[in-house]
């Protein structure tokens, strides 16, 4: 059932352009062939390794950044208080906007891509963190100072895996975000990567090979995506199977 759209999406797609000569909306088996002779050679070394090496160093200091943080002003409310309108600030910002002053202040190289990614993606993953952190059960809260549970005891087995609900949803709303912002910055502002080389078709006219750049950029959301709920499932075991007994008792 969850192949049936993408399915229907081909065959409409194939069905409306098999007289169609528009240059610029290729045939979808053009689009698989220029995969394979155009994409999968020297180009996924060249454009496809840079760009996630940039996607897993940005996205997993965000992930490291935001949990750490989250944790830290979730616990104290007087850092609540003291960095709340600095972060409704900053978050307004849309990170793309950033762009420019990323390019003057870092330069062109990777740091600016990947520092990008990492803003764009600290929100979700913070404001998500803070919020499980301020939400764990206040019985086990005095459960633990009770018994002395101090320190990172205290964040390893208790405040942390009482978060992580909370913390895996931020993560899943910041993986598109990733995906996004690494398009967005190599067209813009790189020598390398998907998006430059998607945007270096679109302006030599090889719209084959571009349409081609896009699905490789599909095939990576979908491929994280189930990298995702795999980890979600194995991290979160306890939270899932407390949900079905709860769900069967009703």
């Amino acid at each position: 059932m969850a192949l049936a759209l993408p399915i229907i999406i081909v065959l409409v797609w194939w069905v409306g352009t098999v007289d169609d000569t528009n240059p610029f909306v290729p045939k979808p088996v053009n689009i698989v062939t220029d995969l394979v002779t155009v994409w999968a050679g020297p180009l996924v070394i060249e454009q496809v390794v840079p760009s996630l090496y940039r996607l897993a160093i940005g996205f997993g200091g965000a992930i490291i950044g935001g949990v750490l943080l989250g944790v830290l002003i979730g616990s104290s409310r007087v850092v609540r208080k003291l960095t709340g309108p600095l972060f409704e600030f900053v978050r307004a910002v849309p990170p793309p906007v950033l762009l420019p002053v990323l390019l003057l202040v870092i330069g062109i190289d990777d740091r600016s891509k990947i520092f990008l990614i990492f803003l764009g993606c600290l929100w979700p993953i913070l404001l998500n963190t803070i919020d499980g952190t301020r939400a764990v059960d206040q019985v086990l809260a005095d459960t633990t100072r009770t018994y002395g549970i101090a320190g990172w005891s205290r964040f390893r087995y208790f405040v942390l895996p009482a978060s992580m609900p909370r913390i895996m949803t931020g993560i899943r709303l910041a993986l598109p975000i990733a995906i996004i912002l690494m398009v967005v910055s190599e067209m813009y502002a790189a020598i390398d990567g998907l998006g430059y080389q998607i945007m270096l078709f679109k302006q030599t006219f090889q719209t084959g090979p571009m349409w081609a750049g896009i699905f490789i950029i599909g095939l990576i959301g979908i491929a994280l995506s189930v990298v995702f709920r795999v980890t979600e499932r194995r991290v979160l075991g306890w939270y899932f199977g407390q949900r079905e007994v709860e769900s069967s008792e009703r």
